[in-house]
């Protein structure tokens, strides 16, 4: 077995909630990066991957456990480890070539060793010639190009990659994420272990040695699918095609924890709580695939690869969407196929869709519910967000807490359970009483 570079040993992460608890990000996390291997990192948004990947990089310190490189102790930032961000994160008043040669520079590298070895990287790179341009004159995949050089300049021993790729249109990132493989198999870079955050299933098969799927509430390693198909790999083989369907079985199989445990929700598990998350789902969304799965050639039933290239959805959004029709009994889920249950069927042909809706709502959204019972209780029919943003801050992280008062509202008004002003942050009984009283 080859040699390990980064490993965590049950690594914790937390942070406090509004009423001074602990509530867990990650939990129990072992892991190991080796060299001579990609590793890909999937689950759903907000389970941790990324507070996993700025442990790993010494960004962040974790909570409980322990992280070694090299065998040793982190403690902070390791010369050979570097990052790759989403977000391009570059200096806008800095050349291509300035933003390359930064890290050189904070280390105190001479200028003509720091020009020579950017120069290098920005040729391997493929942004030669583009050397005096400012970030604002190229083009979302040139400036990720600058972004992964700065890396890449550093000589890391590990490249961490934290979604790289997907703020970029699919051809652009196909197209650099290809690069970076031949970088990699050809030995132009002294890079030895890769490991990348990615909502894309099929890019994490195409990619990796071995696919981790991360679980949610709190973050974990949950299943390991290792991948021994030779590069470079073809999108369009069987054997691809039959790994990215057994990724969508294990990101969607059952835990049988509350809040899914990184698989989703279904009819057998403990019902949500006032103070969990709520998948980011739009109705738009959520209809269009139930309308999809109603018709030919699905019939009701449909392999979720096939249904998502039908949708044009990314992953993460479709899984949100799956994990929404789940919870509100729309759909369930059975071997990596999702089948319409039989409210779901009527829901398609009927005329009474936002009864319908506000319905499951009221029965299966706890937050929702509870808006709607509070409405009722105060005799103006106005309530501010602020009440329910502070109750769900109790289990929540802030921008979690938002995420899903935003989606309750967004569901909410579509039922037609509630009003809400955008100006003054007020939500509103609706003249119409709530359909299921």
């Amino acid at each position: 077995m080859s040699t390990p570079i980064v490993e965590l040993k049950a690594v914790g992460k937390h942070f406090r909630a509004a009423d001074g608890s602990k509530r867990s990000v990650l939990e129990g996390v072992d892991f190991t990066l080796r060299e001579g291997e990609i590793v890909a990192l999937l689950g759903q948004s907000g389970s941790g991957k990324s507070t996993m990947l700025r442990i790993m990089a010494g960004l962040i310190q974790a909570d409980d456990g322990q992280v070694l490189y090299r065998g040793m102790p982190l403690y902070g930032t390791a010369r050979g480890i570097r990052m790759v961000f989403q977000s391009f994160a570059l200096f806008p008043w800095l050349t291509v070539q300035k933003n390359v040669e930064l890290g050189l520079e904070a280390q105190g590298m001479p200028p003509e060793e720091r020009a020579r070895r950017a120069e290098k990287v920005i040729d391997l790179i493929g942004l030669s010639g583009f050397e005096g341009a400012l970030p604002r004159e190229l083009s979302g995949g040139m400036r990720q190009r600058v972004g992964i050089a700065r890396a890449l300049v550093m000589e890391p021993e590990v490249l961490l990659m934290d979604e790289a790729f997907s703020a970029l249109d699919v051809l652009t990132g196909e197209r650099l994420r290809e690069e970076i493989l031949e970088l990699w198999q050809s030995g132009q870079i002294p890079t030895k272990a890769i490991l990348v955050v990615s909502h894309n299933i099929e890019e994490a098969v195409m990619m990796a040695d071995r696919v981790l799927i991360f679980a949610s509430d709190p973050g974990r390693v949950r299943a390991e699918l290792p991948i021994s198909l030779q590069q470079p790999r073809k999108a369009e083989s069987a054997e691809v095609r039959q790994l990215i369907d057994k990724v969508y079985e294990l990101m969607t199989a059952s835990s049988g924890r509350r809040g899914g445990g990184g698989g989703l929700i279904s009819e057998r598990e403990v019902k949500l709580q006032l103070g969990d998350r709520l998948p980011q789902a739009d109705i738009a969304h959520m209809e269009g695939i139930l309308e999809l799965l109603a018709e030919e050639p699905f019939h009701g039933r449909a392999d979720l690869p096939k249904l998502a290239e039908e949708t044009e959805l990314t992953d993460a959004e479709l899984l949100e969407v799956l994990n929404a029709l789940l919870l509100l009994g729309f759909a369930y889920l059975t071997n990596g196929d999702i089948l319409l249950t039989e409210l779901g069927a009527r829901y398609v042909k009927s005329e009474e869709r936002q009864d319908m809706f506000a319905k499951q709502l009221l029965e299966h959204v706890p937050l929702i519910a509870y808006i709607c019972h509070g409405l009722e209780q105060d005799k103006s029919g106005d309530l501010p967000e602020d009440l329910f943003l502070k109750l769900l801050r109790f289990t929540l992280s802030e921008e979690e807490a938002e995420r899903a008062l935003r989606v309750a509202i967004e569901w909410g008004r579509y039922g037609d359970l509630f009003e809400y002003n955008f100006n003054t942050g007020v939500i509103q009984r609706s003249e119409e009483e709530p359909a299921g009283d």
